[in-house]
C-alpha cells in the first residue's frame, strides 16, 4: 500500500500567559476554542468537514472527558467533525500529530487539526480519600439524616482539598528535582544554563521584533503577546536568582526553568491533494517521528532524556545524522535538560552507555530554537507541541527548502522526536 505525504498546512496558537495572570479565570475548553477559531478564520474553515481533530490538555477536569469533541462543537467548523482526546504528558500536541499524520498517511482521512491546550490555572484539586469515599456514599443515601451521617465521617483535615503538586508517582519528586540530579550526573553548570536561558528570550524578542509571530498568534482574552518573555533579562540577573529545587547546592532556578503556564495551539494537516484543493499551501511535510520512554526510577537522573533514544531510532530510519538539519527545535522544560541531552548525543563515550552506537552528530547552537524556546515563551504543557511543529514549519516554508529536527521531552521518562522537510 502506498502512503501518502503528509503536510503541514497551517497554525495557530494564542499567546501563552504565566499561571494565574491573564487566563487566570479560564478553562481548558475556552483556551482551546480561541485557537482552533483562530485556526478556521485564518483558512477559511468555516463549515468544513474534516477528517478529524485530535489533542488534549495534560490536567483535566472531570467534565472535560470531551474536551476536543466538546471545542469543535463549538467552532464553526461542521458539527459532523469528529474528535478524539489524546494525552502523553508534554508529547500530547506531538502525538497528536503523529495521530493525525498516521491517519492521513494510511489514506483514512484527508485533512485534521492536531491540538493542545493547559489551563494550569484552573487545575482541579484532589480530595483526600475519606472524603471522596463519604460523598460518593453520601449521594447513594436517600434519605437527609442519612446523607449527614456520611458526610460527617470525615476528620475536619480531610476537607482540605489537596492542590496539585506534579510529583512523578515513583519516585515523589517533581521535574524540577529530577532535572536537579541531571544537571549534577552529567556536570552541566549554572553558567551553561543561564546562557541558554539567555539566548532564549533574546532569540524570541528579535523574532517578535522582526515580525515572525504576527500572523501565528491569535490575540485572546486581552492579551496579544507571549507574556513570559522578558526582554530585560541578563546573565548578571539570572545569576542573581536563587536554586529552586536543591537551596543548598542546586542549579536550578525560576529563570532557567519553565513556570507553569495556559494556552492552546493548533496546526492543521492534510494530503497534498487536499491542501491543493483548498487552495492551502504546504509550508512542510512530517517524515519521521519516534516515541521512546527511560527507565528513570532507579537511574533518577535520566527522568527528561528519553528522546535520546527517539532520536537514535528515528535517525536510523531517515538515514540521517543529527548534523543534517537546517533548524533544531528543541522544547525547553528546563535548560538542564536540553544540555544533558545533547551533551549525550554528541558525545560517544555517553552514547555508549545508552546502548548507542555512535555520538549522533554535532547541533550547530545557532541553528537552535532561533526564534526562542520554551525557557522564553514558556510552557503550556500540551500546547507547547503544535508551538514547535508550527514554528518550524514557518521557518521551513519561508527558507523555501530544507530540514528541521524536533526532540520535546515529557513526564513518566518519555520523549518524542520528528522531523518536517520541505
Amino acid at each position: 500500500m502506498e502512503t501518502k505525504k503528509v503536510a503541514i498546512v497551517g497554525y495557530s496558537r494564542i499567546p501563552f500567559a504565566r499561571i494565574n495572570t491573564a487566563y487566570a479565570d479560564l478553562d481548558n475548553q475556552e483556551l482551546l476554542e480561541a485557537a482552533l477559531n483562530g485556526l478556521i478564520s485564518k483558512y477559511r474553515l468555516q463549515g468544513k468537514l474534516l477528517g478529524e481533530v485530535a489533542g488534549g490538555a495534560v490536567i483535566k477536569h472531570i467534565s472535560e472527558s470531551n474536551l476536543i469533541r466538546e471545542s469543535v462543537m463549538n467552532t464553526s467548523l461542521d458539527p459532523a467533525t469528529p474528535a478524539c482526546d489524546l494525552q502523553q504528558a508534554c508529547d500530547t500536541g506531538i502525538e497528536a500529530a503523529v495521530y493525525i499524520g498516521n491517519k492521513i498517511a494510511l489514506g483514512q482521512i484527508e485533512s485534521g487539526i492536531a491540538c493542545g491546550v493547559e489551563a494550569m490555572s484552573n487545575i482541579p484539586f484532589e480530595s483526600a480519600p475519606r472524603l471522596r469515599k463519604a460523598l460518593l456514599k453520601a449521594n447513594k443515601e436517600k434519605s437527609a439524616f442519612g446523607k449527614l451521617k456520611q458526610l460527617l465521617t470525615p476528620k475536619l483535615k480531610d476537607w482540605m482539598p489537596i492542590p496539585y503538586k506534579g510529583q512523578e508517582p515513583k519516585t515523589g519528586l517533581v521535574m524540577g528535582g529530577h532535572t536537579e540530579i541531571t544537571a549534577k550526573y552529567y556536570e552541566i553548570s549554572r553558567e551553561e544554563q543561564d546562557e541558554l536561558t539567555l539566548k532564549s528570550h533574546q532569540n524570541m524578542a528579535k523574532a517578535y521584533d522582526e515580525g515572525f509571530f504576527d500572523d501565528m498568534i491569535i490575540p485572546a482574552f486581552g492579551l496579544d503577546k507571549d507574556n513570559n518573555l522578558r526582554r530585560d533579562t541578563s546573565i548578571e540577573k539570572l545569576s542573581q536568582l536563587k536554586p529552586a529545587f536543591d537551596k543548598e547546592n542546586g542549579t536550578l532556578t525560576a529563570g532557567n526553568s519553565t513556570p507553569f503556564t495556559d494556552g492552546a495551539s493548533a496546526v492543521l494537516m492534510g494530503s497534498e491533494e487536499w491542501a491543493n484543493a483548498n487552495g492551502l499551501p504546504i509550508l512542510a511535510y512530517v517524515t519521521f517521528s519516534e516515541v521512546a520512554g527511560i527507565e528513570y526510577v532507579e537511574n533518577k537522573h535520566n527522568l527528561l532524556l528519553a528522546p535520546v533514544f527517539a532520536a537514535d531510532r528515528m535517525l536510523r530510519k531517515a538515514g540521517m545524522s543529527l548534523e543534517d538539519f537546517d533548524y533544531y527545535e528543541i522544547h525547553e522544560a528546563f535548560a538542564a535538560q536540553v544540555l544533558a541531552t545533547i551533551k549525550i548525543w554528541e558525545n560517544d563515550d555517553l552514547a555508549k552507555k545508552f546502548g548507542l552506537e555512535k555520538a549522533l552528530g554535532k547541533i550547530d547552537r545557532d541553528k537552535l530554537n532561533v526564534k526562542g524556546g520554551s525557557l522564553a515563551v514558556a510552557h503550556p504543557f500540551a500546547a507547547t507541541g503544535g508551538r514547535i511543529i508550527g514554528t518550524l514549519a514557518k521557518l521551513l516554508h519561508e527558507k523555501r527548502s530544507g530540514k528541521g529536527f524536533i526532540s520535546i521531552c515529557a513526564a513518566r521518562g518519555q520523549g518524542v522526536t520528528m522531523i518536517l522537510e520541505k
